[in-house]
């Protein structure tokens, strides 16, 4: 299969660009054809320009495909019509691409599941084992908009934390900018005018003298030091499994960070398998599934580890409490729920509990980052002007007039 680049007008005679696999111009005529298009030209993709799906696709597309896809189900509209008007009407081409690679799929005599699984880069196996499930129980719009809540809910946490992120590294630049210019430039400058004074310079300002020594002697290695750590760090935590989990473990336990990470961890994970219990799964499956959910191989770990619990005949309950990653009260939420029959509730309010949880947390650490990162430089600049100024109060208050 070749890669086309085509142009097509629909019926209203709207114009539409987009990229096909197809065997040849004539395929991808008849393609074209049977998703409503009309091919006006076309050309062959040069392979050095395809580029995955995967980071082209955002969550927010997923989230809009999962609440056209559920208003589609429940209007009764059949799916390959739907499917059809929706990869028109979406603004992102490669999305536009895939959801046409779909509907071709789906013409052949493929499931909607089926569909997806064939691109693993857009649809994860957790994505496509909840489909599967509301094709086999006819629950498909309550899987898709449980699907499209939780992927909202996961949007929102991923943008509270950039922004949780983002203040501590606009100041860490800016602080260290302002350090560098200190002691490369202004403290060499006062060091040549205290000299023409021979003055006796106080402890502070020698320790600075001798801080700008070193900036100005080792500046390369205090710049390439820590890139160097972080690039090896990285490349180890990638290529290794033991540094991986080392480094998992290692985010739980960090101050400040490390419970708000751990807490966004059991939220996801509770929220995953709240939807895969209710979709019917399994409690062995939802596990499997939720093991690469969690993003940790720590939590992983520890799920496959209670998942050979339970296959050994333990409850869910005893499995999760064996982890001790779940506080006392979510021990009790899940035993009441697996006791009663509704841990499918029980889960989502686990999740809801930590939602709640990791709202607040975020909001106040984004309070302490501020107030500490802006004393930490405050103290810094009063340090480095002190030690600069004292020197010359001390000269002007020798000078007799």
């Amino acid at each position: 299969m070749a890669a086309f680049q085509y142009f097509a007008v629909d019926r209203t005679g709207r114009h539409v660009r987009g990229r096909m696999d197809a065997a040849n111009e004539s395929d991808l005529e008849q393609r074209l054809r049977r998703m409503g298009l009309d091919l006006v030209t076309s050309r062959l993709k040069s392979p050095t320009a395809s580029f995955t799906f995967k980071n082209q696709i955002s969550r927010q597309d997923l989230i809009n495909f999962c609440f056209h896809l559920e208003q589609i189900s429940k209007s009764g509209i059949p799916l390959l019509e739907g499917l059809a008007d929706l990869g028109m009407s979406t603004d992102n081409r490669r999305f536009r691409e895939v959801i046409s690679a779909m509907h071709e799929d789906m013409q052949g005599g493929k499931l909607l599941s089926e569909a997806m699984a064939r691109h693993p880069a857009v649809f994860d196996r957790l994505f496509v084992s909840l489909i599967r499930t509301g094709e086999q129980t006819g629950n498909m719009p309550v899987v898709l908009n449980d699907l499209a809540a939780t992927l909202n809910w996961q949007d929102a946490l991923v943008s509270k934390t950039k922004l949780l992120l983002l203040y501590p590294t606009i100041v860490f630049i800016v602080v260290t900018a302002v350090v560098f210019f200190l002691m490369l430039y202004l403290v060499p400058k006062l060091v040549t005018f205290l000299t023409t004074m021979q003055q006796t310079l106080p402890l502070q300002t020698r320790l600075l003298i001798w801080l700008s020594e070193v900036f100005a002697s080792y500046w390369a290695l205090l710049l390439g030091l820590p890139i160097t750590v972080f690039i090896i760090g990285v490349t180890a935590v990638r290529a290794n499994a033991n540094a991986r989990l080392l480094w998992d473990y290692a985010k739980l336990n960090l101050p400040l960070v490390g419970p708000i990470l751990q807490q966004i961890l059991l939220a996801r994970f509770a929220n995953y398998f709240a939807l895969l219990y209710r979709s019917g799964i399994t409690i062995l499956d939802a596990l499997t599934a939720c093991e690469g959910v969690v993003a940790n191989r720590y939590v992983a770990d520890g799920l496959r580890r209670a998942g050979q619990q339970i296959n050994a005949g333990d409850s869910l309950t005893e499995s999760l409490r064996n982890l001790g990653l779940f506080p006392p009260l979510v021990i009790r939420m899940i035993r009441i729920g697996e006791t009663t029959g509704a841990l499918d509730e029980a889960l989502m309010n686990v999740g809801a509990f930590y939602q709640r949880s990791v709202e607040n947390w975020v909001e106040r650490a984004l309070k302490l980052l501020q107030v500490g990162l802006t004393m930490f430089l405050g103290l810094i600049l009063a340090f480095i002007m002190y030690a600069v100024l004292s020197p010359i109060y001390d000269i002007f208050g020798k000078l007799s007039f």
